[in-house]
């Protein structure tokens, strides 16, 4: 069945559908919550959350994007209301006076692993970790980043800078050193 068929079904309140929608994409969501959590059970309450405010907006799906995509958001947004719920003191940065400059070097020494990489991005503080993450690791640009984190797209680009600063210093003073 195509998923386009499945996501009509859902549309009709069918639970057939929804349960093979989730079959579909269980996994692949848990893991996208786990890299923002760091706790299964806070990852599957977030997980389980997102699939039941998915079915019951799944009126809103258009089809502009695949519902993976779709639904991929909205995790990630629960995601981060998750861990906004949690902290009980946000602290802000004005950062509309910082310059942008672009750099899309994302190049480290074939020595560094994926698993080091991904140890260091956790170690970046938490403006520049969700910023750096929702670019390399979800694949999302300035424009959604700034709407999910709702922030500007110039601070956005700001912390993707400074947070590759940070995680290319993270790099080196572990030893293994980074390219430019």
């Amino acid at each position: 069945m195509f998923q386009i068929d499945l996501v009509s079904r859902c549309k009709q309140n069918d639970r057939k559908a929804q349960l093979k929608l989730y079959r579909q994409y269980c996994d692949g969501m848990f893991c996208v919550a786990m890299r923002f959590l760091k706790n299964e059970d806070d990852a599957e309450d977030v997980l389980q959350e997102s699939f039941i405010k998915a079915f019951e907006k799944i009126h809103q799906f258009k089809g502009e994007v695949t519902f993976g995509a779709w639904l991929k958001r909205i995790v990630v947004n629960r995601c981060l209301d998750f861990l906004k719920a949690k902290k009980e003191k946000l602290v802000t940065l004005e950062e509309s006076y910082m310059q942008i400059s672009e750099d899309d070097d994302w190049s480290v020494s074939d020595k560094i692993s994926l698993k080091e990489v991904k140890d260091a991005i956790e170690k970046l503080p938490e403006k520049y970790r969700f910023v750096v993450q929702l670019y390399l690791m979800e694949g999302y640009d300035h424009e959604e980043i700034s709407g999910i984190l709702e922030i500007t797209g110039s601070a956005c680009r700001t912390r993707l800078l400074r947070g590759k600063g940070f995680l290319k210093n993270i790099l080196k003073d572990s030893y293994y050193g980074t390219e430019s």
